[in-house]
């Protein structure tokens, strides 16, 4: 049986895949994994609606007494949610939906990419591979990984456009692309920057004029020239003006080397298990294999320049990388590539579907857990009406949920996130109390051993949580 012609294109694949993201679509940020990392943007965007616009002073919630103003990655996820919701209203879904959107071009622009430089086929399994990869899980949070990579990796595309382009219109269309795109996933994602080494070939290509090159280098610099300004100088300005440190801008490398090698299994894994899952690392390395056997020098290359890059990523967020799964998002397309020429070079078809469907059925069902909210979490859903019926939206109150800001979020308050040893400490409760703490919501799943009396009166008991007046 002849199989269906548009099973074979890429299109059919990457509207199929955004239709199944769509189950939960509507969910809060409460599902297993990262629902801490999704609230540190939910809250900046929502304080762009109620607080204050100004995309220069992104806030968060759990800065206790302060303004909550700190630097952080640059706002553009969040103040695409604002803008959502100063047309909707506010709900805190927003940003799933507008990754997921951005994400899917972002796998559309990566098939035109590998399709530059290799066959169709090695661009149709490559996309497919990142798709179902760990970009499959990240591309419907609200984060900005696959968000950020999206756009480099389109900035890239008509990057390479720009270079090779005889057309003048079209290289001043493909230069305007290139340098917004560039800007913007950079200001994003930091990191995400680590893939630009990829334009060291064509600067190296004497095919190319020398009078482009020096053009492209020009706009390279100017769009590189903002997020140098936002991480290096208006983050620690922002720091050191408003007091509140929150932003992980990484450690030495010699630091991060030590801590690397100290978790080396840790961070080997992240590699050979979070990134595509062991069916896809199987065909990334024979992927590698294959290019050797062929003498496919383009992939060695490739992989070489970016994995040098990249190393700097990993070193400079040391310990931090082997414990964040998202932190390998980067590095995910390229080993997608290799897995994806690996794939077309089988020759039997029924043998290249049958591992990609593995693939596609490993890595879907180990990430769809992604698509259902926390049960232990669900009653922080209640937890904002709870403190309407006995308390005011600016009373500040302070909340035992260690370093995760979730439950503040869902609080829709501002004030002190709490360790479990806080809530012993008497001269600190008493030091947040002069500091203005109207209220401490004790979560019950979060308890230690500890004095109430110390906390106030018990004024409200219910499943999940606790709330004290002071």
């Amino acid at each position: 049986m002849k199989a269906l012609p548009y099973f074979s294109d890429i299109h059919f694949w990457i509207v199929v895949l955004f239709v199944i993201r769509l189950i939960g679509i509507t969910n809060p940020p409460l599902e297993v994994e990262h629902n801490w990392r999704q609230t540190t943007v939910t809250m900046v965007a929502r304080n762009f609606l109620e607080v204050d616009n100004n995309i220069f002073y992104p806030r968060v919630d759990f800065a206790g007494d302060k303004t909550g103003i700190t630097g952080m990655e640059f706002p553009l996820l969040n103040y695409m949610i604002y803008g959502t919701a100063e047309i909707f209203g506010y709900q805190h879904w927003y940003g799933r939906l507008i990754n997921l959107i951005v994400s899917s071009f972002g796998l559309w622009f990566f098939y035109r990419l590998v399709s530059l430089f290799f066959k169709e086929s090695v661009s149709f399994y490559a996309t497919l591979v990142l798709s179902v990869s760990i970009w499959f899980q990240f591309s419907r949070k609200i984060m900005p990984d696959t968000f950020a990579m999206s756009l480099i990796i389109a900035g890239i595309y008509y990057g390479f456009k720009f270079l090779k382009s005889q057309n003048p219109l079209v290289v001043k269309k493909e230069a305007l692309a290139y340098f917004l795109l560039i800007l913007l996933g950079v200001l994003a994602k930091l990191p995400s920057g680590y893939l630009l080494i990829v334009f060291v070939f064509p600067i190296f290509d004497s095919t190319i004029a020398v009078q482009r090159k020096v053009l492209f280098v020009c706009i390279s610099g100017l769009a590189l020239i903002p997020a140098v300004c936002w991480y290096f100088y208006w983050v620690p300005f922002l720091v050191e003006n408003y007091g509140f440190w929150h932003f992980f801008m990484g450690k030495s490398i010699t630091m991060g080397f030590q801590e690397i090698i100290t978790n080396g299994q840790a961070t080997a894994q992240k590699f050979y298990d979070t990134a595509i899952k062991f069916i896809g690392f199987g065909l990334f390395v024979w992927g590698m294999f294959t290019a050797y056997r062929h003498k496919e020098k383009r992939i060695f290359w490739i992989l070489l320049v970016t994995l040098f890059s990249f190393s700097i990523v990993i070193l400079k967020a040391g310990y931090t990388f082997p414990h964040h799964s998202y932190y390998i998002i980067p590095f995910v397309p390229v080993m997608a590539l290799v897995a994806g020429f690996g794939l077309s070079s089988i020759d039997n078809k029924k043998v290249r579907i049958f591992l990609m469907t593995a693939i596609a059925i490993e890595g879907i069902a180990n990430q769809q857990h992604d698509f259902f909210l926390k049960p232990s979490s669900q009653h922080l859903l209640n937890l904002e009406s709870d403190l309407n019926q006995i308390s005011q939206p600016n009373d500040l109150i302070a909340i035992n949920s260690g370093d995760v800001p979730t439950p503040m979020y869902f609080a829709h308050r501002k004030g002190w996130i709490l360790h479990q040893e806080d809530l012993l400490n008497v001269s600190y409760l008493e030091d947040l109390k002069s500091k203005g703490v109207k209220f401490v919501v004790v979560l019950n799943n979060n308890q230690t051993n500890f004095n109430p009396n110390l906390l106030g009166q018990l004024i409200m008991k219910k499943e999940g949580y606790s709330i004290y007046s002071k």
